[in-house]
């Protein structure tokens, strides 16, 4: 709680509004809740008035400073329908399509973070990945020089000796498959821009692999190799003050006493608080593996690469951890413009 009891603090002086989809799940009314009786900001929820009511009763949860609205009745809808429209239009998307399309809670929450009705959103308790990517890539879309939108897991352990303070940034798990080399290297770049803006000090970035600078020869390895000669110029290019290792073994970026008999003179072997996994496979199995075995607090997804803040959260979070997710959120929607400079002030036909 270390590190979330720091975001919320931080929340509390700036809140902000984050929009909850998925208003009628149990687990969100009862992060929402949270949200607001923490003085975070407005959380909003989507969702039809009457089954919202009825959740929250059925929960013994108050809906007191929750902002609920259905998409079907809102007067905001023909609006977001012609916005979608001429979004997609190019597409073929036609008109009657947009509006079916707005009507969905995934994309009605998006268009209203991308119109500035809300400043951030998260999902995912209910839904599967791709309904809350697919509306987010469509209208939010990437910052203008980002190529590569990705996802991280801040996962926070009891051994403080462990990362920063016990604080792990983990990528990427959620979104891009099987990344080459240059989506690798952005990957480990906008990840460790996100924990230098969340933790405030310098990342020590570790892209991961089965081997420790050669000590086995694969062309996975030598992926993880170049993508991270990749990010450390990247890095230079945005002045970005962090320093990147690869390829290491998990044990030898993590452990000290591992990296001093593996390797020398690493800024990051052995005290890593940043992890890029090679591919989505291994980052997904091991932030899960962490969660559980190791009853580590699971922060995530976040989205990184997005025009807006925005998190896909996983099927298995609790309220808590969708709770800090929001937190996480609402803390980026303060001066998301230092996370990312060149996002976009505005929607495009705004």
């Amino acid at each position: 709680m270390r590190f979330i009891g720091n975001i919320i603090e931080k929340l509390q002086r700036h809140p902000k509004r984050v929009v909850f989809p998925e208003g009628t799940e149990p687990r969100i009314l009862q992060a929402a809740r949270q949200f607001y009786a923490l003085r975070l900001g407005a959380p909003i929820v989507l969702g039809n008035q009457a089954k919202v009511r009825e959740v929250a009763e059925g929960l013994n949860t108050s809906i007191e400073g929750i902002r609920i609205i259905d998409p079907v009745e809102s007067e905001d809808l023909d609006n977001f329908a012609k916005r979608f429209h001429s979004l997609r239009r190019d597409k073929g998307i036609r008109a009657a399509e947009a509006r079916e399309a707005v009507l969905q809670p995934n994309y009605f929450g998006t268009m209203m973070v991308a119109m500035h009705q809300a400043d951030g959103l998260v999902s995912g308790a209910s839904h599967i990945t791709g309904s809350v990517l697919r509306p987010l890539f469509q209208i939010v879309k990437a910052v203008p020089n980002i190529a590569t939108v990705s996802s991280c897991m801040i996962m926070e352990v009891e051994d403080t000796r462990v990362g920063e303070n016990g604080v792990l940034f983990m990528a990427d798990c959620g979104v891009v498959p099987d990344p080459n080399v240059d989506q690798l290297a952005d990957i480990a770049v906008t990840t460790a821009r996100l924990a230098r803006h969340m933790l405030g000090v310098r990342p020590r970035v570790a892209l991961l692999s089965f081997s420790t600078k050669g000590s086995a020869s694969h062309p996975s390895v030598g992926k993880v190799q170049a993508a991270t000669a990749m990010a450390k110029r990247k890095a230079e290019q945005l002045f970005l003050e962090a320093d990147f290792d690869g390829e290491l073994q998990v044990d030898a970026a993590l452990v000290p006493e591992i990296a001093e008999r593996k390797l020398h003179d690493s800024q990051v072997a052995g005290r890593a608080n940043v992890l890029i996994f090679p591919e989505l496979n291994s980052g997904n199995i091991a932030s899960k593996l962490v969660r559980i075995v190791g009853h580590a607090n699971a922060y995530g997804q976040i989205l990184l690469g997005l025009n807006r803040p925005a998190a896909d959260v996983s099927r298995g979070s609790n309220a808590h951890d969708i709770l800090g997710v929001a937190s996480i959120i609402g803390v980026q929607a303060i001066d998301y413009q230092k996370l990312y400079p060149g996002a976009d002030a505005h929607l495009p036909g705004e």
